[in-house]
């Protein structure tokens, strides 16, 4: 990871979108923020994560040789931990000044690598996807590492910069979907790449052009990331949309996820309902 791309919170917990941030993720795509979620708050997100009447909405995407990352998926944030997390100001404020404009909740992913079986994602641009739903223009994500994400068991690896490159074409790859192959290595060739190795709490912002992948797990150690997608309110989806509208995010000051005790209620969130593919 390029230490000029780190950052920190202030000694009040909050964060501060500098000009040399803003700088840093035009220029390189993404910027990190260590422990933008402390261990408190962590064991609140987890408590949040297991539970069963999530965890029922897990689904998977086979890769290429069969292992399976798991998914799952909500359309909006709720009045949960994950929401507070998804609503506070060190989160969503940063991604409308690094936008550079309102941002709202378009989906919030919860992936999960499991120790040994969990698969490949493939080389990607988020908005390789989002363009077809109806999104004009790219937006960003947020990669929250709920466990310590090392290349044993296969953290996010970007290249550096890739954004600058424009959307690139995308096909269906087993059950994925993938960027052009040519292009892909035409890039690797030119641009560095990046293993994205966080500890538990360390939160990757990333444009969402930017080309990423991910191995498989080969180790004992389970890996899970929350993905917060924000979309700006200006670029609000057209007719193919597959994700929510423009909805305003009703921003929380950012000791709202220590504070939150839902655990429990996750009403109005939507969470995606996948059938099991036969």
């Amino acid at each position: 990871m390029d230490k000029a791309c780190e950052f920190q919170l202030g000694d009040d917990g909050s964060f501060e979108v500098t000009d040399d941030v803003l700088q840093t993720f035009w220029d390189k795509g993404y910027i990190l923020i260590r422990g933008l979620l402390d261990k408190e708050e962590l064991t609140k997100v987890k408590e949040v994560i297991e539970s069963p009447e999530v965890l029922k909405f897990q689904y998977g995407r086979p890769d290429k040789s069969g292992k399976e990352p798991k998914l799952i998926l909500w359309q909006h944030p709720g009045e949960d931990v994950t929401g507070m997390v998804a609503r506070c100001h060190k989160v969503a404020g940063t991604c409308d000044k690094l936008l550079g404009g309102e941002v709202y909740h378009y989906h919030t992913k919860l992936v999960t690598k499991e120790p040994y079986i969990g698969g490949t994602f493939e080389w990607h641009q988020d908005y390789g996807y989002w363009y077809k739903y109806g999104c004009v223009f790219p937006d960003m994500f947020v990669s929250v590492a709920v466990d310590q994400c090392k290349k044993a068991n296969g953290c996010l690896q970007l290249l550096s910069g890739s954004h600058k490159c424009g959307r690139i074409d995308h096909t269906i790859v087993a059950h994925q979907t993938g960027a052009d192959v040519d292009r892909v290595k035409e890039l690797q060739g030119r641009l560095p790449r990046v293993h994205a190795e966080l500890d538990a709490g360390d939160a990757l912002f990333f444009h969402c052009n930017v080309l990423h992948t991910s191995s498989d797990n080969t180790s004992a150690d389970i890996r899970r990331a929350l993905i917060l997608a924000y979309n700006r309110k200006s670029n609000n989806p057209g007719p193919h949309q597959k994700h929510p509208g423009y909805r305003p995010i009703k921003q929380v000051s950012d000791d709202a996820v220590r504070r939150c005790t839902n655990m429990t209620d996750f009403e109005g969130k939507d969470f995606w309902i996948v059938e099991p593919q036969i």
